[in-house]
């Protein structure tokens, strides 16, 4: 028997009395770097295993 969700809600609490290290929306050419050499090194990784299957 399928249950059917007919309504969702979501609550979001947003805390912005915390500082952020940088400036929101600014980040270094060295941390893009940083940032896409992970995401790459992950999807490599998710790569292999797949082909380990």
């Amino acid at each position: 028997m399928p249950i059917e969700i007919k309504e969702l809600h979501i609550r979001i609490n947003v805390d912005e009395s915390t500082p952020a290290a940088g400036v929101a929306g600014e980040t270094t050419q060295n941390e893009k770097d940083q940032i896409i050499a992970a995401c790459v090194e992950q999807v490599m990784e998710i790569l292999a295993k797949k082909e380990e299957r």
